[in-house]
């Protein structure tokens, strides 16, 4: 999964080529992406979005608006109708959800037992208050909180139960492996968080990363279960770089290698050989990067971009078929992020 790194993190790849001019994004997203649409609405902000099974059901994080909570919290939402219900207790923060094989229960990370989860709350609105006064835009940065952990539920958000009790740090980024026996996610604190594969009940956790004094996470297992994709800083502080590794901790090779590019939010495609994944260049530091979404043959290392549009584009994810992605974009490069749809042609090779 992810915890939404944005502008924060720097990654690599390949040189990649410059946007085409205004006028002509749409015709450029046209060859890979059609029949657009947003999927939420109504929310201060949302992202992060994940298919049910069957693909009629979604699953992401939202700010809710005069609620009292400034943080994300989880809801599911019907694609046919538009209804959406909170999932998630309410308070505190919470990421990362995903949905069990089965489409009958769901993971996803909170910090909702967390005793001061009020106190953070409104210190993040006096935050906000002191920014829009002083027109400060903060940098966003994830908070990697030590009371956030893995929690699996009913679809309604009944029946909940913490998988990783036991955790005293920061525990999140959770996801299903295709038979729903295993669970992959990051654990640790800020500076040193690892990737590790659990059972589906939480038992037998099992550390599947070793580079220490950096952060890596995002993790997700490839269709056939023998692989993981994920994200580290390793090299240097923030400067993300895609890797992928056996499930058992064995053969862990780098993606990417372009400092001047961050590269974040990788996810397998069904054949398990090409990855959708979100990049920018952070070459000029004056400049503002802007996110896409990029497409990559992991045996090749070819890679297409997805995306032109003026605003961010991050965080795609595939349905069920692979016939559709779904992923978190302001499009405008106004407007606050929402979830967007969209048909998928893959690229040809």
């Amino acid at each position: 999964m992810t915890p939404l790194l944005l502008a924060a993190l720097i990654v690599s790849q390949p040189a990649q080529p410059p946007a085409p001019p205004p006028a002509d994004w749409q015709a450029a997203e046209g060859k890979h992406l059609t029949n657009i649409k947003q999927v939420t609405k109504d929310f201060v902000r949302a992202g992060e979005g994940y298919f049910s099974p069957d693909g009629k059901l979604v699953v992401y994080q939202a700010e809710e608006k005069d609620t009292g909570n400034p943080f994300y919290q989880i809801f599911a939402q019907e694609l046919a109708t538009g209804k959406s219900w909170k999932v998630s207790p309410g308070n505190g923060r919470t990421t990362c959800a995903y949905f069990h094989p089965t489409g009958k229960r769901l993971i996803f990370a909170s910090s909702h037992e967390d005793p001061d989860t009020a106190k953070h709350q409104a210190a993040e609105y006096k935050q906000r208050e002191e920014d829009k006064k002083n027109n400060v835009r903060r940098r966003y940065s994830w908070d990697f909180d030590p009371f956030m952990k893995i929690y699996e539920a009913d679809l309604d958000g009944g029946n909940r139960k913490c998988l990783t009790p036991a955790a005293k740090a920061y525990t999140a980024e959770g996801s299903y492996s295709a038979d729903g026996k295993k669970i992959v996610y990051s654990s640790g604190n800020a500076g040193d968080v690892q990737l590790y594969i659990m059972d589906a009940d939480g038992k037998n956790p099992k550390q599947i990363t070793t580079a220490k004094n950096c952060y890596n996470g995002g993790p997700f297992l490839s269709p056939d279960g023998t692989k993981v994709i994920f994200r580290s800083d390793r090299k240097e502080k923030d400067r993300l770089q895609l890797y992928v590794v056996n499930a058992d901790g064995t053969g862990e090779k780098a993606l990417t290698d372009n400092d001047k590019w961050v590269y974040w939010a990788p996810y397998w495609y069904k054949d398990g050989k090409h990855i959708i994944y979100t990049a920018a260049d952070h070459g000029d530091e004056k400049a503002r990067p802007n996110y896409d979404l990029y497409w990559m043959n992991i045996e090749t290392g070819k890679t297409t971009r997805l995306t032109h549009a003026p605003g961010q584009d991050v965080l795609p994810v595939f349905s069920p078929d692979s016939k559709k992605v779904m992923w978190t974009s302001s499009r405008d490069g106004r407007s606050p992020t929402q979830l967007w749809i969209a048909d998928f042609t893959p690229p040809t090779e």
